[in-house]
């Protein structure tokens, strides 16, 4: 077996190893995340590395000059994000060789993902690729893993049906509001934060009617061009707070390190509108929304967990398919493996 690829491994956490407060904790800004990668890959043990960081998961994927290199590789992130070590060795997984291939194509398909079968997972694993590519910092091995990975979810879908019911948060965010409000063509959603799971949700929302839609960021230039796709208005983040209570639909996905809606500034929205129900999407991490909202009246409130619970309701109608696209990607793996040990095990090129 070729050494190299003892020494191919992937250090992450997500909603398998750590519930949602500790999540909160682990999160990284996509700034944070890029400035890690590269640090990473200046360590002289590290051939290549890329990060996958995304709402629910942390992942660090690299091959390195070493089968020893785990220690390290955890002191630098929890250096990097000042986080407990203690705390990310209670709530993250290490994995090596031929495992690390099986967990990456079970990623890139929703196999892993909070909502089995989701498809947003896909284009975030491209996107985090398509950084690393451009940060210099993956080579011959990653290239591989990452674009065969795309191959085999393309595969796995297409073969079994493991997408088939409600498997994303846009979905399952248009079925609560339906249920709250009935029709939704006079619903009047507010998106705190301009961020695509948020965007999605959005268009759900708005392929069910809803016509009223106001954005509100922190950078007022992304607010207006998602308001202007979506057809809607874009207002101040500094006025959001005055303007709580025109809205049915608050959806917040704001990357602010503290919560920004609390009982305290909501309660006096409610009483402009003590009839109307408020429903509540945080899609934010760390949240954005203290929970203590739920004390008040008329409040709706659901977070991530939230709605993959929901989501995951039909799992069990689907475990046979679950089971059957786990052994194509099996196959495929194995198959990766075989090519990757023949190239590496190859006299290379002077």
């Amino acid at each position: 077996m070729s050494d190299v690829l003892q020494s191919l491994f992937v250090l992450g956490s997500s909603h398998h190893q750590a519930p949602l407060e500790v999540r909160e904790r682990f999160a990284l800004t996509q700034n944070e995340a890029n400035a890690l990668q590269k640090q990473l890959h200046a360590n002289g043990c590290i051939r290549e590395c890329l990060i996958v960081n995304t709402c629910n998961r942390i992942e660090i994927y690299g091959l390195a000059t070493t089968a020893d290199i785990e220690s390290d590789i955890r002191n630098e992130l929890c250096a990097a994000h000042g986080m407990s070590r203690e705390l990310f060795d209670a709530h993250s997984f290490w994995h090596t060789n031929l495992d690390v291939l099986q967990h990456a194509l079970e990623v890139s398909t929703g196999l892993d993902s909070q909502m089995v079968g989701e498809t947003d997972i896909l284009g975030q694993m491209k996107g985090a690729y398509a950084t690393a590519r451009e940060l210099g910092c993956t080579g011959t091995v990653l290239n591989r893993l990452f674009e065969k990975s795309f191959q085999a979810a393309k595969a796995a879908r297409s073969q079994t049906a493991i997408t088939r019911g409600q498997i994303s948060i846009g979905n399952v965010a248009v079925d609560l509001a339906s249920r709250i409000f009935g029709k939704l063509s006079s619903s009047r959603v507010l998106l705190l934060g301009s961020g695509d799971v948020a965007e999605k949700t959005a268009q759900a929302l708005q392929s069910r009617g809803v016509a009223d839609i106001t954005v509100s960021s922190r950078t007022y230039e992304n607010a207006h061009a998602l308001a202007s796709q979506l057809g809607g208005a874009a207002i101040d983040f500094s006025d959001y707070e005055q303007q709580l209570s025109r809205f049915d639909i608050i959806i917040c996905s704001t990357s602010a390190p503290d919560t920004i809606l609390n009982a305290q500034n909501l309660k006096p929205a409610l009483k402009q509108q003590p009839e109307r129900p408020c429903f509540l999407i945080d899609l934010a991490m760390p949240r954005d929304i203290s929970s203590d909202v739920e004390k008040l009246d008329s409040v709706y409130l659901y977070n991530l967990d939230d709605l993959s619970a929901i989501a995951n309701e039909n799992l069990e109608q689907r475990r046979a398919e679950i089971e059957n696209a786990r052994s194509i990607l099996k196959r495929h793996a194995w198959t990766l493996w075989l090519q990757l040990r023949r190239r590496e095990m190859q006299p290379q090129k002077v």
